[in-house]
């Protein structure tokens, strides 16, 4: 876990509406490369995107992509080959300090003294950054619902309550900017959504700016404003969750007919399939035209339902192509 830079003595000891002074990205990629070994691919190349004030970017790709590789970077704690990452236009590599002020992050494995209570071990990790106040400790601990336990010992902690003391703590400098790396990995269904809940209000009501990497595809759907996709190092898309589908829509169809027949009559209606059972055709189409034509090529239907596509649908298909 990466402790919350950039929280000096001067710092304000509440989480105020965070806001920007700049009309510059939140965060701003600028032709990052990357590459560990000569023996091994570049881990990132030629890696550009830009995060908006105020919105919550998803990062997606497979594992070994180069996302956390990016947020290494983005925190200073790798240095880029080439390019350079500047956070509200402030360049990391040369200005780390100064660039950091304004962001919290949970990155990697969040990590904690178990003989230690939830509150010691915020006193503790925040001290390092200069705090001696607790002023504020207990707003963004009833923020994060760990009033209950704060007091308890880490090591009775089960694994959500321990991703919400690493929230806490990446909270306590009053970010601007909040990175997130799997914020939702290992918990429960119950533990994703209240973590759901959670970054909506920071952003909604805090202000917050919130890149966050995930492989949940339905949680990055349900919390994103925008996303990008990594594939082998390189950006194939950026986009927005609001734009998934907005020329075609899907239909899944169940026939006793063969596969090929379904497949030509789709086609013949100016369709096409995407899988055995699913197909897309013009948003302008009327579904009961759909179906009436399908039935008058003597196609008997078990089941014609409209599907929405998915940001899990529209990533395989990019990663695929791409």
């Amino acid at each position: 876990m990466v402790e919350a830079p950039g929280f000096g003595k001067n710092q304000p000891r509440t989480v105020p509406m965070a806001h920007s002074t700049t009309s510059e990205p939140a965060v701003a990629f600028d032709h990052i490369r990357k590459q560990f070994s000569r023996r091994h691919p570049p881990a990132l190349q030629d890696l550009c995107f830009e995060v908006r004030p105020r919105e919550i970017f998803g990062l997606l790709g497979h594992n070994g992509a180069g996302k956390s590789t990016a947020l290494g970077i983005l925190l200073g704690l790798v240095a880029a080959d080439a390019g350079e990452v500047r956070i509200d236009g402030i360049p990391v590599h040369s200005r780390r300090a100064e660039a950091l002020q304004g962001v919290g992050a949970i990155f990697e494995s969040p990590a904690f003294y178990d003989y230690l209570s939830g509150w010691e071990n915020l006193r503790l990790l925040t001290a390092l950054s200069g705090l001696t106040s607790t002023d504020g400790f207990a707003e963004v601990v009833s923020l994060v619902r760990l009033d209950h336990a704060i007091h308890q010992r880490v090591r009775t902690y089960s694994h959500g309550m321990r991703q919400r003391l690493a929230l806490a703590q990446a909270l306590l400098p009053a970010p601007r900017l909040l990175l997130l790396d799997e914020p939702t990995d290992g918990l429960d269904p119950e533990g994703i959504h209240e973590f759901r809940q959670l970054i909506l209000r920071l952003r909604d009501e805090r202000g917050l700016t919130i890149l966050l990497n995930s492989h949940l595809l339905a949680e990055i759907e349900q919390m994103s404003d925008r996303f990008a996709i990594l594939k082998q190092g390189r950006l194939i898309h950026q986009g927005s969750t609001a734009d998934l589908a907005p020329d075609h829509t899907r239909y899944q169809i169940e026939t006793e007919a063969a596969a090929e027949s379904l497949a030509a009559a789709v086609v013949g209606l100016g369709g096409r399939m995407i899988d055995p059972a699913l197909a897309e055709f013009p948003a302008s189409m009327d579904p009961a035209d759909i179906l009436a034509a399908l039935m008058n090529q003597g196609l008997r239907l078990r089941a014609f339902a409209a599907r929405r596509r998915t940001l899990e649908d529209f990533y395989l298909e990019i990663t695929r192509n791409a």
